[in-house]
């Protein structure tokens, strides 16, 4: 029977999250993870750390930046199993922002046939990257190469 309370080395987190011992370490050293230091300074882990790596790897496959991962663990208590309900809250943060980006993408897809071999830098127009002539509000020339965002609308 396995002890709940006694806590896991970085090998063993790592061997059971999936993980390699490096990214153990970059996620705690991100703050992604905490862990503490045994008497004999080797750093132990909790095992609600084992539910939070997945949850990271989750996001991460979902394409969730870690300063968004972060952000959103940031916001649950610490020492304790994540739950269902903790789950649901950062399930909905990350599926607002991958529905903003499959709309974007979406978009950017359906006007990409439009631009091929357009020469956008010389457009007067271009839906993509200038909608509304915008970069005319910065002179004449390939302002684009200078600076390679587009101003607000």
């Amino acid at each position: 029977m396995i002890d709940v309370h006694v806590p896991l080395s970085v090998g063993e987190l790592a061997r059971r999250s999936g993980v390699t011992i490096a990214t153990v370490h970059f996620y705690e050293a991100k703050g992604l993870i905490q862990g503490q230091r045994s008497a004999g300074n080797q750093r132990r882990y909790t095992r609600d750390t084992l539910r939070r790596l997945a949850i990271i790897k989750i996001a991460k496959r979902a394409g969730v930046p870690l300063a968004a991962i972060k952000d959103a663990l940031d916001g649950l208590p610490c020492g304790r199993p994540l739950t269902a309900k903790d789950w649901t809250q950062l399930s909905t943060i990350w599926r607002d922002m991958l529905t903003e980006r499959i709309r974007s993408l979406t978009q950017l897809r359906d006007q990409l046939d439009g631009c091929i071999g357009c020469g956008c830098l010389s457009m007067d127009d271009c839906p993509l990257r200038n909608p509304g002539d915008r970069l005319s509000q910065l002179g004449d020339g390939a302002v684009l190469l200078e600076n390679d965002t587009a101003p607000p609308p």
